[in-house]
């Protein structure tokens, strides 16, 4: 690989990282070539993208990047795949799902949302991650619980102010 076909590769990793939220760091190595091709495929329906990197290359594209990246470049040994989502816990879940058939593969580590993870034994903390979607679903939810208690008490008062100071009273105790 020539100096520019380096850098070319490197501007690129910059790029990916910089459009990129959530980034896991695996090991697939020892998987055969129907498991790799079976990981790529359950990656491709998750919306997950998939990419064997050099380590050099992308510990200089993390270097490049505006990210702090904190000492997620020290899990850059042997051989090292980058998956990217919009999904924070999708990896994790492709990771865990792909691996009740297989040992790989491991996580080495991952930057999720300007949060790092290192080491494999994180992996289920990561599947229980909630996407901002979710967060959100889960506020607008516990926001609306109380509207509905007011809105419900209104309609069971029989509509004077009595019975809704009353509703509401019982409801207190």
């Amino acid at each position: 690989m020539t100096r520019e076909e380096k850098s070319q590769v490197i501007e690129e990793l910059t790029a990916e990282l910089a459009n990129n939220t959530n980034i896991y760091l695996t090991d697939i190595s020892g998987l055969n070539a129907g498991a790799t091709s079976n990981l790529r495929r359950a990656a491709y329906k998750a919306n997950v993208q998939m990419a064997v990197v050099k380590n050099t290359l992308l510990e200089k594209a993390m270097q490049a990047s505006e990210k702090d990246f904190g000492d997620l470049a020290t899990v850059l040994k042997g051989n090292t795949s980058v998956m990217y989502s919009e999904t924070g816990n999708a990896p994790a879940k492709l990771i865990k799902n792909f691996r009740k058939k297989s040992e790989k593969p491991l996580l080495k580590g991952a930057f999720i949302e300007e949060a790092v993870y290192l080491g494999d034994d994180q992996l289920d903390m990561l599947v229980d991650i909630k996407s901002k979607e979710e967060l959100i679903g889960e506020i607008v939810g516990l926001l609306q619980s109380p509207a509905k208690n007011v809105i419900s008490a209104l309609k069971s008062g029989g509509g004077t102010i009595a019975g809704i100071i009353k509703t509401l009273s019982e409801k207190e105790g």
